[in-house]
């Protein structure tokens, strides 16, 4: 007597419609974060734990959040880097900038 084994297909449009579903998800729970620099972000790193900062989240702190008016889209922000040479700007200085500071 032959064994035969259910396996299930899914189809195609299944597979898209899951997919659609975990990209909608990433993007919402990225699109929720605050950008790092920004007042909101400080305000939040404030409340947590410093245990729990990474490095990069402590510089970022100590960059923009120290000094007051210093937030990424601050207009003290914005000044100062629109003095700085545009071609020592970092690629999420320009976002951020024209983010913040143009639109």
């Amino acid at each position: 007597m032959a064994r035969y084994c259910y396996i299930p297909v899914i189809n195609q449009s299944e597979r898209d419609m899951k997919s659609l579903i975990l990209a909608s998800t990433a993007l919402f729970l990225v699109a929720c974060s605050a950008e790092p620099g920004t007042e909101k972000w400080c305000a939040e790193k404030e409340d947590q734990p410093k245990s729990e900062w990474s490095a990069s989240d402590a510089g970022t702190y100590a960059k923009n959040c120290v000094i007051d008016g210093m937030e990424v889209g601050s207009d003290k922000w914005c000044k100062k880097l629109s003095e700085k040479p545009k071609g020592d700007w970092t690629a999420d200085e320009a976002a951020s900038y024209a983010k913040h500071c143009v639109l």
